[in-house]
This record gives structure tokens, C-alpha cells and sequence, in this order.
């Protein structure tokens, strides 16, 4: 189950993140500026997070097997229309929907049954399992890159699409629903939604992702303006994601030690104050390192989510919790990345940009460090 988690996780969000790499070239084929074309990515996270509460609920009544099924047709029929688009607004659609909903069929149902297999070590089971986000992100967006040049973005739509829906495919073909529910009885969606501590921790993600988001689109762009040539400025995506993998791991272990809530806390703080390091400038060591400390912090904020969510909410409804519960992410990396695009056009700076992510990430550390206190 671990193992097919972690696929799915690779494939979509992989392919997700690896829009910054498109970004440039096609806002050049379709005449539009970066705010327009951000809208792309915009769609995409609105649509998976906002669809997790769906897909959330159906794999809590009808298990992972179907969801998946639908999330691969979704990725590969929504990128192959994407290979072909003749506008703008279809290319928005397409590939929004395509691939939103493929990454909302893969995570959450993912993410809930993994955690239901596990009981002891479910911290380490999903840790490693969204692992798979980063090591797909590290993988995906510099080959992105690559393919772009050599064969352009539309056939490289098209090669990616077919890639993850065969993975999501297979996936489909092996996992399995949790054989026994554990852990304390979960509230309904009705009482989570009336809980103090619930609103906090979804205002909190909801603040938190409008910035989160903004570099995933955006740091490709501004390095290449800095001197950076393409290909290395989209494998800035790529070391977010494989700093990710360690904030995954190193930060479930301690978790386990000193409490998942406290530690998810200090990743808010960890992708707040990263975004100082962005502001600094001075080349393209720094942005390295901004991109490796907001990715530990970012991986963190992953893997103990859901053990948050377990420990204070229960498991036996954990799919529809925590489906809900992104639809703050939805919403905020919806908001994050056109507004940032919009800005950029307007000032022809990212100054504005970076000062706002500042100001929103420790505004969700604020927000996220009142849960469990009256």
C-alpha cells in the first residue's frame, strides 16, 4: 500500500509541479502574460484540493480501486487534450481539470488509506509514502525542461500524460482498502466544520498556501530573469521537492518524539521565514537555499498533516476530514500564484510578491499555533 501511495504521489504531483518548466513557453505561444497563464496552474490546485473532499468521501464509501481509475483517465485524457489545445481557455480547462483531478484521486484517498493500515508506525507509513511528492517533483520538473526543449510543450504533455495515467493504472490494480479501522471514532464532517480546532488548522493551511504555491510557479521565472538558464532554473522546483523528502522523514521521526502538533507548527514557521532568504537575492546559491529550507518545511507540513488530523479527529472518517480540510490549499494556492503573476506584470518586480508570501506564512504559523489552546 506504502509503495503504491508513494507511486501515485510521484506521477501526479510530479507532473503538477512541473508546470513552472511550461510557464515561459507557452505564454509565448499563446501572447499572454504570466498572470494569465499562471491561471493554468491555479485551476489545477483549486481542482485537486477542492475535489479531495470528494474524492475523500468515495474512497471512505467505495474504496481506492474506482477513484484511482478515474484519476488516471482524468491525468492522460486531460493532458493528451492539452497536447492539442488551439487557445488559451481550452488549454485552462484541459489540463485544470485533467490533472486536478488525477492529483485529487491519487493524494487524499492515498494518504487516508495508507493511514489506515497502519497504526504504530503510521507517522513513518505516511512520511514515506509522500515522499513520493518530492522525489517526483525532483524528477519531474527538470525532465519537463529537458523535454520541452528537445520536442516542445505540447508533445511533452502528451508523453506525461500517458506516463501517469499507466502509473495511476497500475496502482489501481494493487492497492486495497484498510482491512480494519483503528483509532478513536472520527467526528462527522458536520462537527469538524463546528470544531475550534478544526477552523484553525483550516485557516491556517488556507494562509499558508497562498504563499506555499507562489514559488512552485514563479521561482522558475524570476531565476531565469537573475541570469539562470532554463533547465537549472526549473531544477529549483526539483530541490524543493527532494529537500521535502527529508522534512518527510527526518521531521516524522521527530515527530514521534516530541508530538506531531508541535512540530507541524514549527514547519509553518519554516516556510514563513523562507521566504527571507527569496528576498535577499544575490544569485542563484540563494535561491538554492531558499528552495531547500521552504522544501523541508513544505515536506513537513505533508507528512504530519494527516497524523494531526488522526490523532485529534479520529481515523475511521479520516478520507472525507482531510478532504475537506485542503480545500484551504485549494483555495489558497488558487489565489497565491495569479495574484503573484498579476503583480509581476504590473510592477515589473517581484519585491511585492515575496514581502506578501512573508507576511501569509507567519500569519499561518500565528493561526496554526492556537490549536489545542482554548
Amino acid at each position: 500500500m506504502v509503495a503504491a501511495g508513494f507511486a501515485g504521489m510521484f506521477v501526479s504531483f510530479g507532473i503538477a509541479y512541473s508546470f513552472g518548466a511550461f510557464l515561459g513557453p507557452m505564454a509565448e505561444e499563446f501572447g499572454s502574460g504570466r498572470g494569465a497563464t499562471s491561471a493554468f496552474f491555479a485551476l489545477t490546485s483549486l481542482t485537486y484540493f477542492g475535489l479531495g473532499a470528494l474524492s475523500g468521501v468515495a474512497v471512505d464509501r467505495y474504496g481506492p480501486r474506482r477513484v484511482l481509475l478515474v484519476g488516471a483517465v482524468a491525468l492522460g485524457t486531460g493532458l493528451a487534450a492539452t497536447s492539442v489545445a488551439g487557445e488559451l481557455w481550452i488549454g485552462l480547462l484541459t489540463y485544470g481539470l485533467g490533472v486536478g483531478i488525477g492529483v485529487a484521486c491519487a493524494y487524499v484517498p492515498m494518504v487516508a488509506v495508507v493511514s489506515g493500515w497502519f497504526e504504530r508506525r503510521r507517522t513513518l507509513a505516511v512520511g514515506v509514502t509522500v515522499t513520493g511528492i518530492g522525489l517526483g517533483t525532483l524528477a519531474v520538473a527538470p525532465l519537463a525542461a529537458a523535454l520541452i526543449a528537445s520536442i516542445g510543450w505540447r508533445q511533452t504533455h502528451l508523453v506525461l500524460g500517458l506516463a501517469g495515467a499507466v502509473v495511476l493504472g497500475g496502482c489501481a490494480l494493487v492497492v486495497q482498502p484498510p482491512p480494519v479501522q483503528t483509532g478513536p471514532a472520527a467526528l462527522t464532517l458536520r462537527e469538524a466544520v463546528r470544531n475550534r480546532d478544526y477552523r484553525r488548522l483550516y485557516l491556517a493551511s488556507g494562509l499558508l498556501s497562498v504563499a506555499l504555491f507562489v514559488p512552485f510557479v514563479h521561482l522558475p521565472g524570476y531565476a531565469v530573469q537573475e541570469g539562470a538558464d532554463r533547465v537549472a532554473a526549473a531544477a529549483l522546483v526539483g530541490v524543493i521537492g527532494a529537500a521535502s523528502i527529508a522534512g518527510r522523514l527526518l521531521l516524522g521521526v521527530l515527530a514521534a518524539r516530541s508530538g506531531a502538533l508541535r512540530v507541524f507548527q514549527a514547519c509553518f514557521l519554516t516556510m514563513g521565514l523562507s521566504f527571507t532568504l527569496w528576498g535577499l537575492g544575490g544569485g542563484y546559491g540563494v535561491l538554492l537555499a531558499f528552495a531547500v529550507v521552504l522544501g523541508v518545511g513544505y515536506g513537513g507540513f505533508v507528512a504530519l498533516g494527516p497524523a494531526v488530523v488522526a490523532e485529534r479527529f479520529g481515523t475511521t472518517r479520516l478520507g472525507g476530514l482531510l478532504g475537506v480540510l485542503y480545500t484551504s490549499a485549494g483555495l489558497g494556492s488558487a489565489l497565491g500564484a495569479p495574484l503573484a503573476g498579476a503583480a509581476v506584470d504590473a510592477s515589473g518586480s517581484y519585491t511585492p510578491v515575496i514581502a506578501g508570501c512573508l507576511a501569509l506564512g507567519l500569519a499561518g504559523f500565528l493561526t496554526v499555533l492556537r490549536v489545542g489552546r482554548a
